[in-house]
């Protein structure tokens, strides 16, 4: 079954995209190659329980197994050793990714406390754009009894845009509450 953000990309943003930077074909039209989930955890590398309570949080909010991202060097500060565990990460495409990205606009982010809208400024220059949630029990899927630690995470959304305007179009059609 075809994911319901996919038909409305199809169907509603294309056309309009098309007409609002005189686009010629479908296929010059921005659309969304790959949404990656990271969860930085610091104190991964001295208890196990911790990344594994928040590979299974990530899992369950993305229907994915994630994996996971060990230190490239030792820092003595932070006594880390390079290959250690730090966090987890999960790279979602095709179908998951919409259905993400609909989860992610509908249900969770109006469940942040005291929500305004997200920053329309945090598009690098090839169009991609970078979000940090405090916590995960903003998603439905978590039961937050069973959460034994908050943990935030980054969601980074890769779009095939050119420039930061037509990204920002794009995520504003798909849904995206950017504050004015």
């Amino acid at each position: 079954m075809k994911p319901r953000l996919l038909d409305t990309y199809r169907n509603d943003i294309v056309p309009e995209m098309q007409k609002k930077f005189g686009l010629k074909n479908r296929m010059q039209v921005p659309g969304l190659k790959k949404i990656v989930i990271n969860m930085g955890i610091g104190d991964a590398h001295s208890d196990i329980k911790i990344l594994e309570a928040a590979m299974k949080d990530l899992a369950t909010i993305c229907g994915q197994k994630p994996v996971i991202t060990r230190s490239k060097k030792a820092v003595a500060n932070f006594k880390l050793r390079a290959g250690l565990p730090v966090g987890c990460k999960v790279t979602l495409r095709q179908a998951r990714m919409y259905e993400f990205m609909d989860r992610l606009v509908n249900v969770a982010l109006p469940r942040i406390k005291d929500f305004r809208g997200l920053s329309p400024n945090s598009f690098d220059q090839g169009g991609n754009y970078s979000l940090g949630i405090e916590e995960q029990a903003i998603f439905p899927e978590i039961d937050v009894d069973k959460v034994q630690r908050t943990q935030g995470m980054d969601i980074i959304i890769v779009t095939t845009a050119k420039n930061k305007e037509q990204a920002r179009e794009l995520l504003r059609l798909f849904g995206m509450p950017f504050r004015s």
